[in-house]
């Protein structure tokens, strides 16, 4: 069980921090949060058993080192029961190709963020899936992206509510 920690202004700091930031040295940490590095040390470890982190990744300048197709991939199920959506949930998680899918409202169910080798691999993994009945995928509709406008380069944690926070208030 995950123990549960306390989000102060140094902990809510930290995440920010490192949200952006996760290759900064525990000691360049401490110095932009206002800790010692040994407290900061504590509080990172502590955040992380807690759960605050799901991972830390580099972003990689994929134009630079290799040639990859990016897609936005749109699922429109023919059911929506609870199984359904979890069977193609666990079957889109083990495509590594398909980065990000989220259940979404509206005329599909899901989208996804995709980022392939080619175009060719792209449309065989699609037919694969469409292809499977248990998935009960009934439309797959793909977009490929030209060109991107901005990359996504983290959340905006300064414009949220914090959950534990009681002195925010909804605009």
């Amino acid at each position: 069980m995950k123990k549960n920690i306390k989000l102060d202004a140094y902990n809510k700091k930290i995440l920010a921090t490192l949200h952006l930031q996760a290759d900064l040295t525990n000691n360049e940490l401490a110095e932009k949060v206002n800790l010692s590095p040994s407290a900061c040390f504590q509080r990172v470890k502590a955040l992380k058993e807690a759960g605050y982190f799901r991972t830390f990744h580099a972003d990689i300048n994929l134009e630079q080192i290799c040639e990859h197709v990016l897609a936005y991939l749109e699922f429109t199920l023919d059911r929506n029961t609870a199984q359904v959506c979890r069977d193609f949930a666990a079957a889109v998680g083990e495509i590594p190709e398909i980065m990000d899918c989220m259940q979404v409202s509206g005329d599909v169910d899901f989208i996804s963020l995709s980022c392939f080798s080619s175009v060719k691999k792209l449309n065989e993994t699609c037919d694969a899936l469409s292809e499977n009945p248990a998935l009960h995928i009934k439309h797959i509709r793909t977009r490929l992206v030209m060109d991107r406008a901005k990359w996504f380069l983290g959340y905006p944690l300064a414009n949220l509510k914090w959950l534990d926070d009681p002195d925010c208030s909804d605009d």
